[in-house]
């Protein structure tokens, strides 16, 4: 989603190492001692030491969850097909328990970012903006009950007990120990971590892997993941959870005999890659037309090279989002809707060499121009000074054997008001921009928490939802998913990652080379 600038230091446990494009795999052999190394040590996490204090934010620590949310998780997908297909005849109740029983091959855990937008004649839906593997939102959501026995783990335990212990199933014991390797929100990879401990009932390893970090307490050694302990001695890993989210092809290979959670080729079929991720949907709705289902995007323009950004600027009205396909946390995307908002886009120096154009979904008199019309943002219910501020919605799901479940949802709001009229030197980014993640000078991130909506008794009616819009927001995250996966199994066939199909889908000459360095089989 799209970034804010502020920089407001809330949780120290979320300022994390910078990562930048850095390929190389180092490699010792098992049980040999390392050279000693200036950052922290991987650790080991045991059984009973989750404590809610460490996971979530202490404002959702004594929220109590909204009962109309609370409404929505607990429908289950059956009740929520005859409620979507109540409501849209024209989908069949088999087509969607079809999509929504879905077992992904390599994306098991993702989160769509929504827009609720509506048009100039009243027709409102939710449109997803990116999906992301790896997401965050364990430590915003309430928990929805206060009697289940496990309950204070929340949503980190139905992550593990229903996606990775699907894919913990498929392991080699023989291989080795558990892990979680994250590169940022140390909040959410240690409550993952702790909960996997207490559901496997053994040790689990949690370790950081930056790109720019020169002497990893991670590697790879024929496939085999292996984390260093503190006396430097490297142990094998059999099922890893992975909560790398910069650019994690440079650090994890496309095949491997440790089991992963997501896989690789998740991110680079679009849960990290919005050039792909637009293929993918477009692919996928091709094939689903006939369902009357379909994912709903703004107007979005793939592989356009630098020079022809200001010629479909020009198409959408002069009003359009830029992004860099293959950032995340709000980093490289840029909202332009005058003159200098391009040309400071137009100066900057980009590591890769083709870019999205995405229609700007922004209020009724100045949102992109595209072929189905104008969106504009709904926004939150005005305030007391009858302002109203763009927001999106964070909805997590999970995939497994089972099919998949909603697990935890949020909100975010941008740091300014949505204007009637746009000024012809109007900062919209600050307008617009809805993603928590702010990067800080020395390279490291903090999380500006006065713009998150959770989903409680306070918060919630700002977003002024309804369950139906709940119920949208859902199967939008599941078929974007299953559109990833999908891709990504073509792009896995026979086991083998189809160099020559992406690279003619995802023409992109230094993104190539960051697969070939970390992948030496090409």
């Amino acid at each position: 989603m799209i970034a804010s600038p502020p920089l407001q230091p809330v949780d120290p446990l979320e300022k994390q190492t910078s990562t930048e494009p850095n390929a190389t795999l180092p490699g010792t052999p098992p049980g040999e001692k390392a050279a000693p190394s200036d950052k922290g040590d991987s650790r080991q996490v045991c059984q009973g030491e989750f404590e809610p204090e460490q996971h979530f934010y202490p404002r959702v620590l004594n929220a109590q969850i909204h009962p109309l949310v609370q409404s929505f998780f607990t429908l289950g997908n059956e009740r929520i097909i005859a409620r979507y297909t109540h409501l849209n005849p024209q989908v069949k109740p088999n087509d969607l328990k079809n999509i929504l029983s879905y077992t992904p091959t390599h994306f098991q855990w993702a989160g769509s970012d929504l827009f609720n937008v509506t048009t100039a004649s009243g027709h409102r839906q939710m449109i997803v903006i990116e999906t992301n593997s790896c997401p965050s939102g364990q430590k915003s959501m309430p928990l929805l009950s206060e009697t289940d026995e496990h309950n204070e783990q929340g949503g980190y335990r139905l992550v593990i007990e229903s996606a990775f212990q699907d894919q913990l199933s498929k392991s080699d014991l023989s291989l080795g120990g558990l892990a979680v390797v994250c590169d940022k929100n140390m909040m959410e990879s240690s409550g993952y971590a702790a909960v996997l401990a207490d559901v496997a009932k053994e040790h689990v390893w949690l370790a950081e892997w930056h790109v720019d970090d020169p002497d990893p307490d991670v590697k790879w050694v024929d496939r085999v993941l292996h984390i260093r302990d503190k006396e430097k001695v490297w142990h094998p890993i059999r099922a890893c959870f992975r909560y790398l989210t910069q650019k994690p092809w440079n650090r994890f290979p496309l095949k491997t005999k440790t089991i992963v959670m997501n896989q690789i080729i998740s991110c680079l079929a679009g849960g990290r890659n919005k050039m792909m991720a637009a293929r993918a949907y477009d692919f996928y709705n091709s094939d689903i037309v006939a369902t009357g289902l379909e994912i709903k995007t703004p107007e979005t323009i793939n592989n356009v090279t630098r020079g022809e950004i200001p010629l479909w600027l020009n198409s959408m009205g002069g009003h359009a989002v830029l992004k860099v396909p293959y950032s995340n946390a709000g980093q490289g995307v840029y909202t332009i809707t005058n003159k200098t908002e391009l040309d400071d886009f137009m100066s900057q120096d980009h590591h890769y060499d083709k870019f999205i154009v995405q229609s700007l979904v922004g209020n009724a008199t100045w949102s992109s121009v595209t072929r189905s019309g104008k969106f504009f943002h709904v926004g939150t219910i005005p305030n007391k000074k009858i302002n109203t501020y763009v927001s999106d919605l964070r909805m997590m799901v999970t995939g497994s054997s089972q099919g998949f479940r909603p697990i935890c949802i949020y909100g975010r709001k941008a740091r300014l008001p949505l204007t009637g009229e746009l000024q012809p030197d109007a900062n919209t980014w600050d307008m617009l921009g809805t993603n928590l993640s702010v990067k800080l000078p020395d390279g490291g991130w903090t999380t500006d928490t006065s713009r998150l909506i959770l989903m409680d008794r306070k918060d919630f009616n700002q977003l002024g939802l309804g369950i139906d819009d709940l119920i949208d927001a859902y199967i939008q995250t599941v078929l974007a998913v299953i559109a990833i996966d999908r891709m990504a199994t073509r792009l896995m066939a026979n086991g083998e990652f189809d160099y020559k199909l992406f690279e003619s889908l995802n023409p992109d000459n230094a993104l190539m080379d960051e697969i070939r360095e970390a992948n030496g089989d090409f």
